[in-house]
């Protein structure tokens, strides 16, 4: 914290040298007060991420928790929410019938189930809505 600090100071005295060695009162008959109060403001704005960015720590992201309370109040199966994670791959039917050991039909009537507990009618409806609901990462 105090490297930190003792750097945006470094960097406040070296824009306080620089203005005074351009001869900031010299050059405002030349150019506009708009222009200083500009490039003043940029480098504010700049040295202000630059600090942000530093102090702020990377959000680390959560663990996945399946939500079984949804899970059984709309009354998936393990079958069913293992159809759902191989939707969320972008398996086709057949795909998931060799994964499963089941056949196509088995799995289109698992799917038809769940769109119907989940009451969308698209594989990608079921996708967000399984993710909102927290039944697949």
């Amino acid at each position: 914290m105090a490297r930190t600090i003792l750097l945006y100071a470094l960097a406040l005295a070296a824009a306080a040298t620089l203005l005074e060695w351009l001869q900031f009162r010299h050059l405002t008959h030349m150019f506009s007060t708009e222009l200083y109060i500009s490039l003043l403001a940029l480098g504010f704005v700049a040295i202000g991420i630059w600090v942000g960015r530093r102090l702020t720590p990377a959000p680390r992201p959560a663990a996945f928790e399946r939500n079984d309370k949804a899970i059984h109040s709309l009354g998936l199966t393990p079958r069913e929410c293992e159809i759902l994670g191989l939707l969320a791959s972008g398996r086709s039917n057949k795909e998931m019938a060799r994964a499963l050991g089941i056949s196509p039909n088995t799995v289109k009537t698992h799917v038809a189930r769940v769109f119907e507990k989940l009451e969308v009618q698209k594989r990608i409806e079921a996708i967000e809505k399984a993710r909102f609901l927290a039944l697949i990462p």
